[in-house]
């Protein structure tokens, strides 16, 4: 398995990856799967902030695709990332979630930036919420049944990583 930048080739694979857990899981609160456009207007803004967005190939196979954008737009948030990382159905369990965050951490610290949020849907997703604290993250909260997805609510567990010195000092500005 190669970790890799996206290229515009491998949307159509990320939609496919994508869709599935929209459908068919809770990991994303979308419930109607954006299509290729759409995805790659969003990789447009991830890029146009020189944010990494990578992808898990095997071959010409995509595995699985993992990013970080901005927590949130307001000016204050401007050192706090959100990851996503979304596994192809049927490759879980292989390490692919876990060497996409562990190339794209490095690869924010690097940029600056001093934390990473990870909001994961439906408390129950222990390999989410596992692989996350084996990459440093720590739980810091639930966000109690925040989503109505598949007919029941859903909570959103928040966990949380410094990077680089974290809030130990304060940023480059």
């Amino acid at each position: 398995m190669q970790v890799r930048d996206v290229a515009q080739d491998d949307f159509p694979a990320i939609q496919s990856i994508y869709a599935h857990h929209v459908l068919h899981g809770l990991a994303s609160f979308e419930e109607v799967p954006p299509d290729t456009a759409e995805l790659r207007r969003r990789h447009g803004e991830i890029a146009a902030l020189g944010l990494p967005y990578l992808v898990a190939v095997e071959g010409r196979e995509v595995l699985g695709y993992g990013y970080c954008a901005l927590y949130r737009a307001r000016s204050a948030y401007r050192f706090a990332l959100e990851d996503s990382i979304y596994v192809r159905d049927g490759q879980q369990g292989k390490g692919i979630g876990s060497r996409l965050l562990g190339e794209l951490l490095p690869l924010c610290e690097r940029l600056g930036y001093r934390q990473v949020i990870a909001v994961i849907g439906d408390s129950a997703n222990a390999a989410s919420i596992g692989v996350h604290a084996r990459h440093g993250f720590v739980r810091v909260g639930t966000l109690r049944s925040t989503g109505w997805k598949f007919g029941r609510w859903v909570d959103s567990v928040m966990m949380q990583r410094p990077l680089g010195p974290g809030d130990a000092t304060a940023p480059a500005t």
